[in-house]
């Protein structure tokens, strides 16, 4: 087990789109299971940030490694700064935050974000893209959409169709990536994005990472071949995951 690199996965109880969404029951284990053993298989040691009792019981009978954060913090990305400074976490060590909503996460993705943090003296950041070319995709405001240089750093995400393609007619413009919201944090960015206010364009997209593009904590972004499935955000999402799982057993 790498033991520089951390993945934490915040869990919170009262969701609004999926009432008690980590514990949710997934092809006869709760959904923070499901994604805590997926993570594991990265090798990497795993944590998940409870913010109620009930999910810390459930992540306990499974064998789980947990850590009760306070349940007024404001996102996920607190809790892992929070889990970082209570457990003495270095400077350099590598956080990966991945959502309790995300068990069918590929684990090279994560070995994939870490190695390219781990090797990289400018960002402090790390996430994932992935090609995007359906236009109802790119139209949609819940599909994020991330432009970068040529070498790799992030300039802009939005939930707007960017590249915008003047005249807005014809096909899909080329080169569209899709953000995938897995991060890996090296541990001084995470407290110091969590030290800052939120910024103006992170107020109007209502997507945190632009806090730390106007805060100049330059983000990479890598683009994934293969794309992960869908997190689970709906009951619609939760249906499609079991359908997922349930296909995947009758291959087994």
């Amino acid at each position: 087990m790498t033991s520089d690199v951390h993945v934490v996965i915040p869990a919170r109880y009262a969701s609004s789109r999926l009432p008690a969404k980590p514990l949710v029951d997934l092809g006869g284990q709760p959904l923070v299971q499901r994604t805590y053993r997926r993570a594991q298989q990265s090798g990497f040691s795993t944590l998940v940030a409870v913010d109620d009792e009930r999910i810390a019981k459930a992540v306990r009978r499974f064998g789980g490694e947990l850590l009760l954060t306070p349940p007024d913090l404001p996102s996920g990305t607190d809790r892992a700064a929070y889990v970082a400074t209570e457990l003495g976490w270095s400077d350099d060590d590598i956080v990966i935050n991945l959502q309790v909503d995300e068990p069918f996460f590929p684990p090279a993705h994560l070995v994939a974000l870490a190695a390219a943090l781990r090797s990289d003296s400018h960002h402090a950041i790390c996430t994932l893209a992935c090609p995007l070319d359906d236009p109802v995709e790119i139209a949609d405001e819940n599909c994020v959409k991330v432009v970068c240089t040529l070498d790799g750093s992030a300039l802009y995400f939005s939930r707007a169709p960017i590249p915008w393609k003047r005249g807005g007619m014809g096909p899909a413009p080329k080169g569209v990536l899709r953000h995938i919201g897995v991060y890996a944090y090296r541990v001084r960015a995470l407290r110091r994005l969590c030290e800052l206010e939120p910024s103006p364009a992170e107020l109007t997209e209502s997507l945190e990472q632009l806090r730390a593009l106007e805060n100049r904590l330059s983000i990479r972004v890598i683009v994934a071949d293969d794309v992960p499935p869908r997190g689970i955000d709906v009951e619609a999402d939760l249906q499609r995951a079991r359908e997922f799982l349930a296909q995947a057993s009758e291959q087994d």
